[in-house]
């Protein structure tokens, strides 16, 4: 189980993450998509 509640990043001024909030439950598959510099991979690292 995977739980983000108000997830905030951003390097200096700029706000890459902005009140990310998700909730993946055991067995769950989910896809995270998105334009380029969008913050996914920023997303994923966050969650390492």
């Amino acid at each position: 189980m995977i739980h983000v509640k108000n997830l905030h990043k951003h390097f200096g001024k700029l706000k890459v993450l902005n009140g990310i909030d998700i909730h993946i439950k055991k067995g769950e598959c989910v896809c995270v998509i998105g334009p380029s510099g969008s913050g996914k991979s920023t997303f994923l690292r966050c969650l390492n």
